[in-house]
C-alpha cells in the first residue's frame, strides 16, 4: 500500500475533461448519468462543467467534451463515454 505522502503527491497526471451544461442537460438521460457518474469518479479524472463552452452547432447535434482541449465527440453519450474511457 502507498503511503499517505506519495497519493498526496503522486505525479500521475490527471485528464481534465470539461462539459457543457447545455450538452449535458440535452444528451445524458436518467439511464446514463450513472455511467457518466462512474467515469468522472476516477481519481485520474479532472471535470469541470460550463454553462456554455461556445460550440453552440456541435451542442446541438452530438454529445461531446473538451479533452485536455481537444474535443471528443460521440453519437449518443454512450458512445462518448466509451471514447473518454480510451483516454486513460
Amino acid at each position: 500500500m502507498k503511503s499517505f505522502f506519495t497519493k498526496l503527491f503522486s505525479k500521475e497526471k490527471k485528464i481534465m475533461v470539461e462539459f457543457c451544461q447545455n450538452n449535458l442537460d440535452r444528451f445524458v438521460t436518467d439511464e446514463t448519468f450513472p455511467l457518466f457518474q462512474e467515469f468522472l469518479s476516477q481519481p485520474s479524472i479532472d471535470y469541470k462543467e460550463f454553462e456554455c463552452l461556445s460550440h453552440c452547432k456541435l451542442c446541438k447535434q452530438s454529445p461531446y467534451a473538451q479533452v485536455d482541449g481537444q474535443r471528443i465527440i460521440g453519437e449518443k453519450p454512450e458512445d462518448l463515454l466509451e471514447k473518454l474511457n480510451r483516454l486513460e
